[in-house]
């Protein structure tokens, strides 16, 4: 390809995506509103923006071939903190894609835009919206967008509901890990599949637990390879005894599920910091 961009560069995940992504363009335009991202790879450049603004972003994707579109508060918080990043964010993403004729945007969604259905159902990539936060909610927003700007303009997009892409520490982790390496898989297999139109799929490995239907996911050619399994027996040991009350262990959101709205998630979980450098 000619040119990618990525956007959340400066990010936990935007980090492991950078290396993969340049080898597949002759350029990549990393971006984030940090002020800078440490060495850069060949064919490289950085540039920092807000998703906030328009006039910042747009021009970041004129000539590009795809958009990876990572950049976003990653956590639960006041809808006015959302509403610039993660909102108006991903609308001004979509239409400087239409506007400059971008192919596809590849988008990391989340569970948590379905994160209030009970675990006890295997839901697939056609599970309606049910948010657990406004989070979740942007997540729904850029969802539906994605497929508007399909239908109306044909903007191709996927869309990637991860479920939890961090070191495996809690027994709901079991079920909902997505590995670094099958998140670099999944991220390339949307980027190099010929055609996608508007679509879902789950971002999670290939963990007995596995919470989710996934099967939609087959065209992409997304064939996980890790197994949250091998930590099971160290993780199960040390947990607390399961409480069936829970809204974080009933719930696919999980912690985020138990959060009040606007209070972070992630401060119920434990996430350990091992961005790439």
């Amino acid at each position: 390809m000619k040119k990618l961009v990525l956007t959340g560069a400066a990010g936990r995940l935007g980090s492991y995506l950078r290396e993969p992504l340049s080898r597949m363009c002759d350029e990549l335009v990393s971006t984030d509103i940090a002020p800078e991202i440490g060495t850069l790879l060949p064919g490289e450049t950085f540039r920092t923006a807000d998703l906030a603004s328009f006039e910042q972003i747009a021009p970041l994707l004129e000539g590009a071939d795809m958009v990876v579109h990572f950049g976003a508060i990653s956590d639960e918080a006041p809808f006015e903190d959302l509403l610039g990043p993660n909102f108006i964010g991903a609308y001004n993403i979509w239409e400087a894609a239409r506007r400059h004729r971008v192919r596809r945007v590849v988008y990391a969604s989340s569970i948590h835009a379905v994160g209030m259905h009970p675990k006890s159902d295997a839901i697939g990539i056609d599970a309606a919206h049910r948010p657990d936060g406004f989070y979740g909610l942007a997540k729904c927003f850029a969802e539906d967008l994605g497929r508007m700007y399909w239908d109306k303009s044909g903007v191709e997009s996927v869309h990637l509901r991860i479920l939890s892409c961090a070191q495996v520490t809690s027994p709901r982790a079991l079920g909902s890990w997505l590995s670094y390496d099958d998140l670099i898989q999944l991220v390339t297999r949307a980027v190099d599949t010929p055609t996608t139109g508007f679509s879902i799929v789950y971002g999670v490995s290939a963990n007995d637990r596995v919470p989710v239907d996934n099967s939609g996911a087959g065209f992409l050619g997304y064939r996980p390879k890790d197994n949250a399994e091998v930590y099971a027996e160290d993780i199960l040991a040390k947990a607390p005894p399961a409480d069936p009350t829970d809204p974080a262990q009933i719930y696919h959101g999980g912690p985020f599920a138990k959060a009040p709205l606007g209070k972070s998630g992630k401060a119920l979980m434990n996430i350990p910091d091992d961005k790439k450098t």
